[in-house]
């Protein structure tokens, strides 16, 4: 099979969309929303690389969701890899929630 570029804005924003299917067990917010993803990045060959963050360092998930996400953007079709940097720098905050999220827990 030849290795083909893939348009990677396009397949970013299916990445975006499965991260909106991967919740924090907690809160009923998708991690996307919650303001959890600090950065995705896609390059040609169809790589993914997440950073992102957890409610807490103590956080009951802290093990499992990472794999969740590595497994649920490793079946998007055009994704050759994935990977889930889990950081803590800058520390998660509710001001990173989403305003349609916000809204949805009874922030606003």
């Amino acid at each position: 099979m030849e290795n083909t570029p893939i348009n990677s804005l396009v397949l970013e924003a299916e990445v975006i969309e499965v991260l909106r299917s991967c919740f924090d067990p907690e809160i009923p917010v998708n991690i996307y929303d919650l303001g959890l993803v600090y950065n995705v990045k896609v390059d040609p060959s169809g790589k993914v690389e997440i950073q992102m963050t957890l409610t807490s360092p103590n956080c009951p998930v802290a093990e499992d969701l990472p794999l969740e996400v590595e497994a649920k953007v490793r079946a998007i079709p055009g994704v050759s890899d994935a990977r889930v940097e889990i950081v803590f720098e800058p520390p998660w905050d509710p001001s990173l929630i989403s305003e349609a999220a916000k809204l949805e827990l009874g922030m606003l």
